[in-house]
């Protein structure tokens, strides 16, 4: 069984952008899970990571050969305060490999011990926080949404110290990379342009390689990360998902879903929920995520300057520009999807009109945000279905008064009712990893130590639009005493 071949280009950058460190071992290491699938993906033998030796390594009691760990440096805004050095205080970079489709990819080990940006923190990842992150990771994933991956996870045989004794755990997280607008921002604050330089050819050579042939690299660098920060934004409105902590220091460049702290989705629609604990005055309540995210890219846009031209002014107004075209991209792939969730293959006049006032009247009505646009997707092809979403609605007649506009509009599309249906079921899951059910798992797990809950939830939720009669019970939103209030970060 051979071993993972890393290949660490962050590490060969400058000694300033990171610190070397070595995983502190565990008491005793035991494995939950492998992401086998992801293993193959990755050219990792899974059965070398399910063996003792691998999960020696995925618990940071023994260095693979190849591996070149590391604690990268950054900044960040987090709930609009700067804070100058954050860098990663719980979580330990081994590398990276390249994948079966010639991708670099970091494997990094999360809850592996203190590192010198740890900030008198113990460098360890609670249990909960790690089944959270790995199950609502592949979710997004089977969702179709860009996002980080969980390879493994391993419980340590130790306790951590949060609010009480904890059990610990380790996640290997993979990620097609690490850097963050707040890496930027670390070595701007620091006047350290060359930094600034060296870190934005780098990210243009790993992920923007077209900005490389543009006759402004910098600018184009920052335009394509604006682009696709708008396209994942929209993505994660579209299934109801909140980030919960959109701090600059967890805004990845590439464009993926970064950590999984105290995140939620929507259960019923409101446009203002806000589930995070530590979100005291609703920052990144789930419809602020898009205003949030263009306010993180101005971030980017201020480090990115001094290598947009030697005329500031210029630069600025450059950069402003760049950051005019998030609004546009954002509403035209989020309209976009929304027209996709109703049955509508074309875009006509009336159609925003028609999409906010269902948005309304589901958040008048506390109608569910995945069983209403999943209901919707049987009534597009039987008008008989029509019974079932209008009992989502606390006052059904405000469905009643929206749906005829709907099935007008229908008969203007092309195409037969059948295939309609197919493609909306193909863009509105089913399943999709609710606050309670992920708290259950949690809670069987950390107080029973019974992983069985987990395993299941995971099968369901790796295919979130299929019909699943077996799992219907995973549709249903929660009882008046399952209902999830809060959601923690695990820190």
């Amino acid at each position: 069984m051979a071993q993972p071949a890393f290949d660490s280009a962050y590490a060969r950058l400058p000694d300033r952008f990171f610190a070397r460190v070595t995983p502190t071992p565990v008491a005793a290491p035991r494995l939950i899970k492998v992401n086998e699938p992801l293993a193959a993906e990755l050219g990792i033998d899974p059965a070398w990571l399910a063996s003792d030796e691998g999960v020696a390594a995925l618990a940071g009691n023994r260095v693979p050969d190849t591996a070149t760990p590391i604690a990268t440096a950054y900044a960040g805004h987090q709930f609009g305060g700067f804070v100058p050095q954050l860098g990663d205080g719980r979580a330990i970079l081994l590398g990276e490999v390249i994948d079966r489709n010639g991708k670099r990819r970091d494997v990094q080990l999360k809850g592996a011990g203190p590192t010198p940006f740890s900030r008198r923190g113990d460098g360890r990842a609670a249990l909960g926080p790690v089944l959270r992150e790995y199950l609502v990771s592949e979710a997004m994933q089977a969702l179709g949404i860009p996002t980080t991956r969980a390879l493994a996870a391993v419980t340590t045989g130790e306790r951590v110290i949060r609010e009480t004794m904890l059990p610990g755990a380790v996640l290997t997280r993979v990620a097609s990379s690490h850097i963050r607008v707040g890496t930027f921002q670390f070595f701007a604050a620091r006047g350290d342009v060359e930094g600034v330089r060296t870190l934005a050819d780098h990210v243009i050579a790993r992920h923007y390689p077209q900005a490389a042939d543009a006759e402004r690299p910098y600018l184009a660098l920052l335009e394509a990360v604006i682009a696709a920060q708008a396209e994942l934004i929209a993505r994660w409105l579209l299934v109801g998902f909140i980030h919960g902590v959109m701090n600059t220091d967890n805004m990845s460049v590439a464009g993926e879903t970064i950590d999984y702290g105290p995140c939620a989705f929507l259960d019923e629609y409101d446009p203002g929920m806000v589930l995070s604990a530590i979100d005291s005055y609703g920052r990144y309540a789930y419809a602020n995520q898009p205003s949030i995210a263009q306010w993180n890219l101005t971030r980017l846009a201020e480090c990115l300057i001094p290598l947009l031209g030697d005329d500031a002014d210029a630069a600025a107004a450059d950069a402003i520009r760049a950051l005019e075209d998030f609004g546009p991209a954002f509403e035209r792939a989020y309209q976009a999807g929304l027209r996709s969730k109703l049955g509508l293959a074309t875009e006509r006049e009336g159609d925003a009109a028609l999409v906010n006032d269902l948005m309304q009247a589901m958040a008048a009505n506390t109608a569910d945000f995945t069983l209403t646009f999943r209901g919707l997707s049987e009534a597009a092809a039987d008008e008989a279905r029509d019974a079932e979403v209008r009992t989502l609605f606390a006052d059904p007649a405000a469905y009643d008064a929206w749906a005829p506009r709907w099935r007008q509009r229908l008969a203007e599309e092309p195409g037969d009712p059948a295939a309609r249906r197919d493609a909306m079921l193909a863009v509105n899951p089913a399943f999709i990893p609710r606050n309670h059910r992920i708290e259950a798992v949690i809670r069987a797990a950390v107080d029973r130590d019974d992983f069985a809950p987990f395993e299941e939830l995971l099968t369901v939720l790796a295919h979130p639009y299929d019909a699943q009669p077996r799992f219907e019970r995973y549709m249903e939103p929660p009882g008046a005493h399952e209902r999830v209030q809060q959601t923690f970060c695990g820190t």
